[in-house]
């Protein structure tokens, strides 16, 4: 299995639609064996989920997420665990572990203004 997590210095970018960098784990037997970080290939929101899914990616990891984003990575058949922040490495283990903390309603509503209930940490801008 593979899980994906956005990614920027060792940490989950808070931001799925605008993440450079994404970190995916190889897991066999519940344990992560081998992980690589990989650019987004210049791809925005919409194209990601397919991106993702070509590269064999089964489970996401992320901060905010907007719900068009959400919807292409589901109906692409890829869990979404939002609302992460922190380690990347430490929060992915704790995916596998089944210990992982992620708040399922986490949305990115304000693509343009990012207001107070947006959750990627981008601030209003």
């Amino acid at each position: 299995m593979k899980i994906a997590a956005t990614y920027e210095n060792g940490e989950i970018f808070q931001h799925f639609g605008h993440t450079e960098q994404f970190k995916i784990y190889e897991v066999k037997n519940g344990k992560i064996v081998g992980s690589e970080v990989v650019g987004n290939d210049g791809l925005g929101h919409g194209a990601l989920a397919g991106y993702l899914k070509s590269m064999g990616v089964e489970k996401l990891v992320c901060g905010g997420i907007g719900g068009g984003a959400r919807q292409m990575l589901d109906g692409m058949g890829i869990e979404v665990y939002p609302g992460v922040s922190g380690n990347a490495d430490e929060q992915v283990e704790r995916l596998v572990s089944g210990t992982l903390d992620f708040d399922p309603e986490t949305t990115c509503h304000h693509h343009d203004r990012h207001e107070g209930s947006c959750t990627c940490g981008r601030g209003s801008q």
